[in-house]
């Protein structure tokens, strides 16, 4: 890989949710100042707090003392970067990497499948989780599944397969995450930081309610008046109920993070 100083490397984010911010905000944190981001028109986030995805509603994000700002074009993004910002620009179909040539692009949008990502789009391609196979459509694949293995840098292969099991977290599995009972608008009157009790009424989807099944606080919850499908992953109860972990990056999108910096480091930083 060709030296380059790795202050003026230009990284492209694929995806803006939680385990996105979390990568940048590993990044920005190693003095990567010129980092971009990508998202769809009306993206749907859980873990909100800490999610730059949802500049494309409220124009700026702030997660753990780093700003995200929406923007439209190059120049607003440049604009950004001056201000020491993280850029976020509605791109579903990343347009932006041909017009700034990024030195590392990393999909991050936890697809659990490929959505067109490929090697040629810049020299370090970095693939967040399954879907991907390092060597062939991405240069690196990095590991996500929680276990002895989180984090750890593929060059050749794939990540482990989804298993549609939630991580463990103090016991819990599948019940703590909140799912759509079928498909319609949800509404809730509750906002992320709730402590609430088995069996509460969290919300609803039309008229149909959605009840927690463990005590915990209330981490994460999508947008109120969002339209969902039937068993859509909408909210998360963290059942150690610390209300700060709801505005901080978790242990596993910090240590993904870490991993993609580990990674930039090996190609550029000889």
């Amino acid at each position: 890989m060709k030296s380059k100083k790795i202050k003026d490397l230009v990284i492209a984010i694929k995806g803006a949710g939680e385990m996105a911010t979390g990568t940048a905000c590993r990044l920005f944190n190693a003095n990567f100042k010129y980092i971009f981001m990508m998202e769809i028109q009306n993206p749907v986030a859980v873990r909100r707090n800490v999610s730059f995805c949802e500049t494309a509603y409220d124009g700026t994000t702030c997660v753990e003392g780093i700003t995200a700002i929406k923007t439209s074009d190059t120049a607003e993004i440049q604009s950004a970067w001056n201000r020491h910002q993280i850029p976020v620009v509605v791109d579903p179909d990343w347009h932006t990497i041909k017009a700034l040539r990024p030195h590392v692009v990393i999909d991050a949008i936890i697809a659990k499948k490929n959505l067109g990502t490929h090697r040629s789009e810049a020299p370090l391609v970095i693939g967040l989780g399954p879907g991907f196979e390092a060597g062939l459509d991405v240069h690196m694949a990095i590991e996500t599944n929680r276990g002895h293995n989180l984090g750890r840098i593929l060059t050749n292969g794939c990540p482990e397969p989804n298993t549609g099991i939630p991580g463990n977290i103090a016991g819990y599995t599948s019940e703590r995450v909140l799912r759509a009972p079928c498909s319609g608008i949800f509404t809730s009157s509750l906002t992320i930081g709730t402590l609430v009790k088995k069996n509460d009424v969290i919300g609803q989807v039309d008229t149909q309610p959605v009840i927690s099944r463990i005590d915990g606080v209330l981490r994460g919850l999508i947008r109120n008046h969002t339209q969902v499908t039937d068993q859509l992953k909408i909210g998360d109860i963290d059942p150690r109920g610390n209300i700060d972990y709801c505005s901080t990056v978790s242990e596993k999108s910090r240590a993904i993070g870490g991993s993609v910096l580990e990674a930039i480091l090996s190609e550029y930083n000889r």
